[in-house]
């Protein structure tokens, strides 16, 4: 039978309260948790909302967390090969510059085709709509993760606890599900690994000898320079 105590049963839109909480019969706050539901790719939660949407919990709320690679809609920020540095100087305004599909998120996060009682909807829809409006997706996913119960997104925006600080992700008592999570290890490592190449490493080392010859922060610069020999 349909259940009484998400918004699907009523059709109506989630609580936008931040703390996403409701009311017990005496009073206290009960604190109703968000499912994040962690996939290996992008493709795979295409996948997962297109079968969202044939359930009776379609019309519960929802949102797709993404990169900016599969949601930046600026013509130039898209079509650049470093998106993350461009997006954040439009925002700060460095050269005189700001980004219109930035300032127009609301349109989009108040769009009906995104409401509970629409359907679930997948990242093509959100970015096709954005381009509509003139909104920009990856920020209004973001906003619409305030008032979600259902959260898609890839592994490492769980594992990776620099990633979740820039998401605003908060794990504690939530529900989470990781889809094929056989994969995790391999995500896990990616999460802590770096690739440096020896020309870096010898251009590394050049620059702490000369730290470590005139006497700047010899202590710290020392080791690093060691590590940086024996691995040469």
């Amino acid at each position: 039978g349909p259940c009484t105590e998400c918004s699907c049963s009523s059709g109506k839109e989630a609580d936008k309260d931040p703390r996403h909480t409701k009311k017990k019969e005496n009073g206290d706050q009960l604190c109703v948790p968000k499912i994040f539901f962690g996939t290996r790719t992008h493709k795979q939660i295409t996948q997962i909302c297109r079968e969202l949407k044939r359930t009776a919990y379609s019309c519960v709320p929802m949102t797709i967390l993404s990169s900016r690679d599969y949601t930046c809609i600026h013509p130039v920020v898209s079509n650049s090969s470093n998106r993350n540095e461009m997006c954040v100087e439009l925002l700060e305004g460095k050269h005189g510059k700001s980004c219109s599909y930035y300032h127009g998120v609301h349109k989009l996060t108040e769009h009906h085709a995104l409401q509970p009682v629409y359907q679930a909807w997948d990242i093509e829809d959100l970015v096709s709509l954005g381009r509509k409006l003139r909104a920009c997706p990856y920020f209004a996913a973001r906003e619409l993760m305030v008032g979600a119960d259902i959260v898609f997104c890839p592994y490492n925006y769980l594992l990776d606890p620099q990633i979740r600080d820039s998401m605003d992700i908060n794990l504690k008592d939530q529900v989470v599900i990781l889809d094929e999570a056989h994969n995790i290890e391999d995500c896990a490592r990616e999460s802590v690994s770096f690739g440096v190449t020896e020309s870096q490493l010898r251009a590394a080392r050049e620059e702490l000898d000369v730290m470590v010859n005139n006497n700047i922060r010899q202590k710290h610069h020392e080791p690093l320079r060691a590590v940086c020999c024996s691995l040469i």
